[in-house]
């Protein structure tokens, strides 16, 4: 069976575990407070670990590899519109109907990603959690272990190593 079908989206307790842990994660990024921040990021990662732990072995794994590779996948995009803001474009590429210049996307990549995160409902949503929550775990890894992205190669298919001291 596909581990995405098998997945326990509609059980109530993972719901409830992923909307505390979801919470945790938002209120963790919009702390602008350094010692604050350091507190409830280590509070998300223990959350985090006992929500993962809730899962069955295979459930876990789908889950850790599809934060990892869909959710990193929108983390490295908001990054790189926010990198590449000042990028000009050529006239041709800026006069197709559906452009959208890289600063003007940059502006709202990341809130509109932590408020996609926000509204987010699992029994809903289903896999596609996974793009806004695994974006937001890398923009809280940014600050909370800035060397992360070092080990996102050497132990590949899951953020867990990431999250260890």
């Amino acid at each position: 069976m596909d581990a995405a079908l098998s997945f326990p989206y509609d059980k109530p307790e993972v719901s409830r575990a992923f909307m505390g842990v979801r919470d945790l994660l938002l209120d963790a990024l919009n702390e602008a407070n350094r010692d604050k921040f350091a507190k409830l990021g280590e509070e998300y990662v223990a959350q985090r670990k006992s929500v993962f732990a809730q899962l069955s072995p295979d459930d876990h794994k789908y889950l850790a590899f599809q934060l990892w590779q869909e959710g990193i996948a929108r983390y490295t995009q908001i990054k790189v519109a926010e990198s590449a803001a000042q990028y000009q474009p050529s006239p041709e590429y800026a006069a197709l109907p559906d452009f959208e210049s890289l600063a003007a996307y940059a502006s709202h990549a990341r809130k509109d990603t932590l408020d996609e995160l926000r509204k987010t409902d699992l029994r809903k949503s289903k896999r596609e959690v996974v793009y806004a929550w695994g974006a937001a775990e890398g923009l809280l890894l940014d600050r909370l272990r800035p060397e992360w992205r070092d080990e996102y190669f050497k132990r590949p298919f899951s953020l867990e190593s990431c999250f260890e001291k």
